[in-house]
Parts: structure tokens; sequence; C-alpha cells
């Protein structure tokens, strides 16, 4: 520990649960960061394609998905009265108390204040639905296609494959589940809500490990397409969670111990059926891309609010992480995007820095919070997680510009502050965005790292955004005790 301590300063700090901000001396720029990253912008686009050619099924199993053409996406609303309290409660305090420290900075939030509202997303609310949705569609998707039943389908988003489309897979097995619907694979997706292909996908299961919201939108739409879906939950997770996923036919396995045990424990089971297909948050690049396919449809938005992100107009994201995957997936399809014009920071809680710890220290899931004494106790459930992903620590090494850590006592204010001031609720894990502005623009390192990227002339012409990755399905009477907890 006294040697982890001397390299690197700052696991002092984490130890202490001190909130704080750290700079990835790591990041480099986009060309010469990405060059040795193993994915790219096609991986994404087959992930979106393959999304579109779900759509129609999704609009007509998920009532919630029809207006949209099923399409899963969030809203990106402005939020200036939060922007306000903000200055008010945090940047002004902090400007005050700095002034005989000789630490100067602008006490006002120089630029827009955006808030990413994957809280709102359709059928699971919460970012999980991005990647989760996606990867049990993928799998849906390569079972129907390998017994015969399915063929890639082309289309555009809203409308109905054409039949009899042909499929980009090599060849197909055509096995006794051929003689379905007539023996005819298919093109239109929509055929997959049927009793017929329901009882084919019965055979399978699908299973995994959650914190809670990953185990929500899994166990739902694998419940949905006829799946047996099973979630290993972790003591973190949230009780009406696991009452909403039995409700849905989902079969729960609940754990003492943390998300990490959840997830091996899943896992071990998985292995023994060869009909199980378990979803690997830790590992999983399904995942990764499903929350990729977030960047692009997030570009449209910003288009259409009229924010633009080059070299003079800088965009700052601000991602809540648990294991990684969902911040990760985001932050790379946004960095393939906008490159060296976005910069993308984790938040996690003082009392699990796990993606911090592992990026600082370079071990990635070789370290956990546990092993330097920390106890990975937080009221953000959906980020209690405290051993990273080293598949996501180490694809982001080069690409994530810092992170920083909330106490669970601002994320309860800062929850109960965006009620007051924007009539949004929030879970508490879906607040950790909301300090990022205040972290980059108020401390020492955020400083210099606006210093270091020559961006002090262009925070005037900023866009910042908050990641809101989970709330809306928080019911009525647990969202009134987070917003009276003092």
């Amino acid at each position: 520990m006294r040697t982890l301590t001397e390299q690197f300063p700052l696991v002092s700090e984490l130890i202490a649960a001190k909130e704080l901000f750290w700079a990835n001396p790591g990041y480099e720029p986009f060309e010469r960061g990405s060059a040795n990253v193993s994915l790219s912008q096609e991986d994404v686009t087959e992930a979106e394609d393959r999304l579109r050619r779900f759509a129609p099924y999704l609009a007509q199993v998920f009532p919630e998905l029809k207006e949209n053409g099923g399409i899963i996406e969030s809203p990106l609303v402005e939020i200036a009265s939060m922007k306000a309290y903000m200055e008010r409660q945090y940047l002004e305090r902090q400007y005050m108390e700095q002034q005989s420290m000789d630490q100067h900075f602008d006490p006002k939030l120089a630029g827009r204040l955006l808030l990413k509202c994957d809280s709102h997303l359709p059928v699971s609310g919460s970012i999980k639905a991005r990647g989760g949705i996606y990867e049990v569609l993928k799998h849906a998707e390569e079972l129907a296609i390998r017994h015969g039943l399915q063929t890639r389908g082309e289309s555009a988003p809203s409308q109905l494959p054409a039949r009899g489309a042909a499929s980009h897979d090599g060849g197909q097995s055509h096995d006794d589940y051929s003689a379905l619907e007539g023996g005819q694979p298919h093109a239109d997706y929509t055929a997959l809500d049927s009793e017929k292909f329901r009882d084919f996908f019965s055979q399978y299961s699908v299973a995994v490990g959650s914190t809670g919201n990953l185990g929500l939108s899994i166990g739902i739409m694998s419940a949905r397409i006829g799946f047996k879906a099973t979630v290993h939950m972790s003591a973190d997770a949230k009780q009406w969670k696991k009452d909403l996923l039995r409700s849905k036919g989902v079969t729960v396995v609940e754990y003492v111990s943390d998300y990490s045990k959840a997830v091996e424990e899943g896992r071990k089971q998985a292995a023994q059926d060869p009909k199980c297909y378990f979803i690997d948050d830790e590992n999983s690049v399904d995942l990764f891309l499903g929350y990729a396919t977030a960047a692009s449809r997030l570009s449209k938005q910003l288009e259409e609010m009229n924010i633009r992100v080059d070299a003079e107009h800088p965009l700052f994201v601000y991602l809540p992480c648990g294991v990684g995957g969902g911040p990760g997936g985001v932050a790379f399809g946004l960095k393939l995007l906008f490159q060296d014009h976005v910069h993308c920071f984790f938040a996690e809680p003082t009392h699990s820095p796990c993606m911090l710890l592992g990026m600082m220290t370079g071990l990635h899931d070789g370290i956990s919070v546990q092993d330097i004494g920390m106890d990975n106790v937080t009221a953000a459930d959906g980020l209690a997680v405290g051993r990273p992903s080293g598949f996501v620590g180490r694809m982001m090494e080069p690409l994530l510009s810092g992170c920083y850590t909330v106490d669970d006592s601002t994320l309860y204010r800062l929850l109960q502050a965006m009620a007051a001031t924007e009539n949004i609720r929030l879970e508490p894990s879906a607040l950790a965005g909301a300090l990022g502005p205040v972290q980059l623009l108020s401390t020492a390192s955020g400083q210099e790292y606006i210093r270091r990227h020559q961006l002090q002339d262009r925070m005037s012409r900023a866009a910042h955004i908050v990641w809101a990755t989970g709330g809306s399905m928080v019911p009525k009477e647990i969202m009134e005790e987070y917003l009276s907890k003092k």
C-alpha cells in the first residue's frame, strides 16, 4: 500500500473518500490515441443498422416506442435553471473560499449546460436500455439466422424490411426449426413477435450479473422476446428493481456480496448450460457498441439545437461510471464523431472509484477499491462497483480526459436541486455527472486541463452535457424518500 501511495499520491485522497478531480495523463490527440484501438466506426455503424432492422419489431412489442418508430432514444434538454443553481451553490462559494489561496477561476459556468435524459429512455428507464437491449437483440438475430428462420432485412428507420431480402450471413444451417412459418426465413422482423418464434427462443436462456439497471434492460427485453432470463443481482440492487423483474417473469438470484461476485457467479452458472448466453458487463464488446450508437443520435440533437462542436466550440460530457461499459461506449462513439473537440469525463462515487483507481495506476481490473481498504458502499447503486472493466479501461486509456468523484450527500443535494429547478426526477447515481462542470472549472487539476488544451478563450462557446443515466422508473414512494433525504 505504501508503495502505491508513494507512486500515486492521489490514492491517499481516494482512501479518504474525498471529492476530487483527476486529469488523465495518458490522454492523447485522437488520431494517435485511436491508432491501436480494436474497434472502429464501421463496428458502430453495424450496430446502428441492426437497431434499425429491429425498430419495427420494437415498435410493435413496446407501445411506448410506437411514436418514435421503434427507435430507443432520449431527449437532450437545456437546464438553465440548474446551471444558475450550480453557479450559486458551488462555483460562487468556492470562488469566495479560494480568493485567499491564489487559485483563480471564473465563478460563472461559461457556455450552455444540457441534460441528456437517458433516465427517461423507453422500456427500461436508464442508459442500460442502449447496450442491454442491443445485445439481446443481436443474440436473438444470430440464433434465428443460424437456424434458418430469419434473414437480415435492410430497412430505414420506421419502415418494415422487405420480405425475401438476401442474408449477409455466409452459410445458414437449416435444421428442424426451418419449418417455422412454412419453412421460409423472414426478413420482416415483426415476425419475431409470434408464438412460434417465442417457442423457439424459449429453448434458450440469457443471464447477466447486475447492480440493477442492466438487469432491468436485459431481463425485460429477454423475457419479451421469449428467452428464459436470469439476473444475478448484487447486494446493492434496489428491492423495487428486483420486484419489477420478477413481475416480468425474470428469475432473480440475489447475493449478499457486491457486483463482481454476482457477475462471477452468473458467469459460472451460465457456463454449465450450452443454451445459456451470458452477457458479460465487464468484457462485452456488443454492450459497448450498443452504448456507442448514442453518439450519432446526440449529434443530430445538437444540430437541431444549433449547438456546434468544433475547435472553437468544445463539447464536455460528464458520464456516471460503474464498471465502465455504458460511459465507455458512449465516450468512444463521441470520440469517433467529434475527435479532439469532445472531452469526456467519468464520474464515480467517493466510495467506489474503481475506474479512476484502475486507470490512474495502470492496473485496470488488476486492482479493486477493496484492495486499498475502501468499502464500495454507496447510495448510487448503479455505480457500486469495486473492480473496473479492464477491457473498457484499456480501450479508453488514451481517449478519456479524466475522472472525478462525488460524495453521496452531494448526489442527494443535486437530485433535490434538479427536481426543484427543472422538475426532472432522477435516481442518485444519475446525478454523478452534474458535478462535472464544477470540478472541471474550480479544481486546480481541472483548470490545468483547460490550460493544457488551450481552451481558456473557448469556454464561453462550450457546451456541457450531463448524462443522466436513470430514474424515470423509480417508484413514487422511493422518489419521495430521495427528495426528502437530509
